[in-house]
């Protein structure tokens, strides 16, 4: 769920994308938003995942059963 609808309870179609980003992103990663627990840091999924891209990590999040199957650009 997108932070605004849960504070404000406000919905729109962004809230949609977002909601289908944090689908890929599980998907991807092979974790859970919800209970994601990273040894390092407070941070959630989507937090953890941010930091990664913005260190120039992203391909860490991927998970090992599809990772080899990606190949990095």
């Amino acid at each position: 769920m997108a932070p605004e609808c849960a504070i404000d309870g406000l919905y729109s179609i962004k809230s949609d994308v977002f909601s289908y980003g944090v689908l890929v992103l599980e998907i991807i990663t092979g974790k859970h938003k919800r209970g994601f627990c990273h040894p390092d840091h407070h941070l959630n999924l989507l937090g953890h995942a941010w930091r990664l891209f913005g260190e120039g990590k992203s391909m860490e999040l991927v998970a090992s059963t599809i990772g080899g199957t990606c190949i990095p650009s």
